[in-house]
């Protein structure tokens, strides 16, 4: 809704901007008396707030003092017979959008109401989609371990100590490095991330501290590299222990001097940067391979953080299956998924190799996969992977023989649609049948 709200004690002001508006299709309300307008804005839904300055009671300027920390505040641009640098700059620092001067040219007037209005949506949108970002990415577990490395976090957040995470892949490390960099004193920067095991070995120097223009083949102008870039901020090295042993040399430099020298470069640069670090390796047996330093290792582990794997937290299960079930049902606009506690109970037995990420995949699938709004465990198995399940399992609930050759039938379609990423023709054809008959199978069995 393009709505906008006028604050002027000058009626005639405001009718002249109230018809110029709602020829361009804008829904608009006014008022003279700005104690009015203030609780219009705090009560009602408006987009754009076009405000005066010099008003008898509440300035402009008290208004905006009024709304500035509130939620959900239209953008406001100013609209002033007063117009100096002065009252521009002080407007700016409260909030407002834009300035305008009275008498107030009518094509000044719709561009500025105009990008006001998309600047509007485009805040309510990044709201969302942070919001959804993260719902998506909160950490969910009520299990003892949860509960103790979230209290970890809390206390160490806000130092600036190094932190080393352990755990099996897919238990969430980065999810933890986020959260300790959300909670931590430098939260107003960016987290920069560096994934040391997806980096080739001859790059990762240059991706850390930069390189100069010329440094070897292929540097074909200067780079800023990660800890540069991290200034300020906070560090997150994932996959720690696949860094190559000349780059952990140079990292341990790093936090021993506070400085960084680029590769090709012959300068120190000062960076304020603390580290997080994380590695699904055991880090003493890749120490006693030679693979990793122990100076360094002691270095990143000031404070520890292991999270267990899933199948030593089976009770989080429950929670993580609804969690995933909302989110994706929400993120597809699905009518949400009732499980069967039969089906939950069911789930949190499996081994979960693949831990959260892999139950995340398999609840993305079974809330797309499963039709109905209520999920049953035979509903389940035939979307868990093979090393989840046993035979005797998927069919304990058949009950004939035409009813196990629909079921069998069922599954050996899906596998090989999936094999062959869902391509009828080509699915058909290794199996040797028309693609209409195999149109045909999946609209009756899949």
């Amino acid at each position: 809704m393009k709505s906008v709200l006028i604050i002027d004690d000058e009626k005639e002001i405001c009718e002249s901007i109230k018809m110029i508006l709602e020829y361009e299709d804008y829904e608009v309300d006014y008022t003279t008396e700005p104690e009015t307008g203030l609780k219009k804005v705090e009560y009602g839904n408006y987009s754009v707030l076009l405000l005066d300055i010099q008003m008898p009671g509440l300035s402009g300027f008290d208004i905006l003092n009024r709304i500035g920390d509130k939620e959900n505040v239209p953008e406001i641009i100013i609209i002033s017979a007063h117009a100096n640098l002065g009252n521009a700059v002080k407007a700016t620092k409260l909030g407002a959008f834009d300035f305008i001067e009275k008498p107030i040219d009518r094509d000044k007037l719709l561009i500025s109401v105009r990008n006001a209005f998309l600047q509007y949506k485009l805040r309510r949108e990044n709201k969302k989609l942070k919001a959804v970002v993260e719902y998506e990415n909160k950490i969910i577990g009520n299990s003892r371990a949860i509960e103790s490395i979230l209290e970890t976090v809390e206390r160490v957040a806000k130092t600036d100590a190094r932190i080393l995470i352990t755990g099996e892949n897919g238990t969430g490390k980065e999810l933890i490095a986020q959260e300790i960099h959300k909670k931590s004193n430098r939260s107003d920067k960016e987290l920069i991330e560096v994934n040391c095991a997806a980096i080739p070995q001859e790059l990762i120097e240059s991706e850390l501290f930069g390189h100069e223009k010329g440094a070897f083949t292929g540097a074909i102008k200067d780079r800023i590299g990660k800890f540069e870039l991290a200034h300020g901020s906070n560090l997150f090295l994932d996959e720690v222990g696949d860094m190559s042993l000349q780059a952990q040399a140079k990292v341990l430099r790093a936090i021993e001097e506070g400085k960084i020298e680029k590769v090709g470069g012959s300068g120190k640069i000062e960076v304020d940067v603390r580290i997080i670090s994380a590695t699904n390796k055991n880090l003493i047996e890749e120490i006693e391979k030679g693979n990793f330093r122990e100076d360094l290792y002691h270095r990143l582990n000031v404070i520890p953080i292991h999270i267990p794997p899933l199948r030593e937290r089976k009770e989080d299960i429950p929670l993580l299956i609804r969690h995933f079930s909302d989110f994706f049902c929400r993120k597809n606009k699905f009518n949400p998924k009732e499980w069967d506690a039969d089906a939950v109970e069911y789930l949190k037995n499996l081994p979960w190799k693949g831990n959260v990420r892999e139950l995340r995949n398999f609840v993305e699938r079974a809330v797309i996969m499963i039709p109905h709004d209520k999920i049953k465990k035979n509903d389940l198995l035939p979307h868990l992977p093979d090393t989840q399940i046993k035979t005797d399992e998927l069919f304990s609930s058949v009950n004939s023989f035409q009813e196990f050759k629909e079921k069998s039938e069922k599954i050996f379609i899906e596998k090989q649609l999936k094999a062959n990423d869902w391509n009828i023709s080509k699915t058909a054809e290794l199996l040797g049948i028309q693609r209409s008959h195999l149109y045909n199978k999946i609209k009756n069995t899949v």
